[in-house]
């Protein structure tokens, strides 16, 4: 059982940075074949953001996110670490990391395919 805890979140204006961070306890992260980011807003579905394959560099982002946001591993330390740059208020949310057993490409951002939730970290942008 794959038990993760997210950290990093806080309140930050609009154009800070955050970094993110997701601590894997139990059973290594490795055990997974993909790990993402996913947030939700209030009144929102949870959405996916970002996305890395376990046993490699190749990424996926959210078109939202795209060319702001950094999603990165270390399988040594049972981390991973999404870096958020230039911050809007739309990015506002309860951000959850996730494993998923299936392929990156197969998995998608598709909550279904996903497991091993973290109880989230809160990230409030103010304009």
């Amino acid at each position: 059982q794959v038990r993760q805890v997210e950290s990093g979140g806080g309140s930050v204006q609009a154009g800070d940075s955050l970094t993110l961070s997701c601590t894997a306890s139990g059973d290594t992260l490795g055990s997974s074949n993909c790990m993402g980011w996913f947030r939700q807003a209030p009144g929102k579905e949870r959405e996916g953001v970002a996305r890395i394959l376990t046993a490699g560099t190749t990424t996926y982002y959210a078109d939202s996110v795209k060319g702001r946001f950094a999603i990165s591993q270390d399988l040594s330390r049972n981390i991973m670490t999404l870096q958020m740059n230039g911050l809007k208020p739309d990015d506002t949310a309860m951000y959850y990391c996730a494993t998923s057993t299936s392929s990156c490409t197969y998995a998608g951002f598709v909550t279904g395919n996903w497991n091993n939730w973290g109880k989230g970290t809160q990230v409030t942008v103010s304009a």
